[in-house]
């Protein structure tokens, strides 16, 4: 049976399906950095992809796409002229932010542990 509540592989060594979806979508080149950079609040994407150094227009518009499909970001766009589009984090997407917490420690101590080896 697979396990639907634990990261951990259950008996038969499979991982839950939905924990192997929800890496899989964090983990996707670019779009944990996206969500890194708006965790700060609604953003437009210059301000995203000035925050991230090396992420091109085409593919922060393809993830940000793939993130409002999965309901990890809302787009809404001004009636200001030239209208302006922001992109900020739902309530799931909100969600991930002990995530990410617990993810630059582990990645801040990771990095002090290499350094002195």
């Amino acid at each position: 049976m697979v396990s639907t509540d634990s990261a951990t592989p259950d008996d038969n060594g499979r991982v839950c399906e939905n924990f192997h979806s929800a890496i899989e979508l964090i983990g996707r080149r670019w779009s944990g950095a996206i969500i890194a950079a708006m965790l700060g609040g609604a953003q437009r994407a210059c301000h995203i992809r000035e925050a991230i150094p090396g992420l091109s227009d085409r593919l922060l518009t393809e993830r940000l796409r793939e993130l409002e499909d999965e309901g990890i970001v809302v787009r809404s766009v001004t009636d200001d002229r030239p209208p302006a589009v922001h992109y900020e984090l739902t309530e799931r997407g909100r969600a991930l932010e002990n995530v990410f917490s617990s993810l630059e420690q582990w990645s801040a101590e990771w990095s002090a542990a290499k350094a002195s080896a």
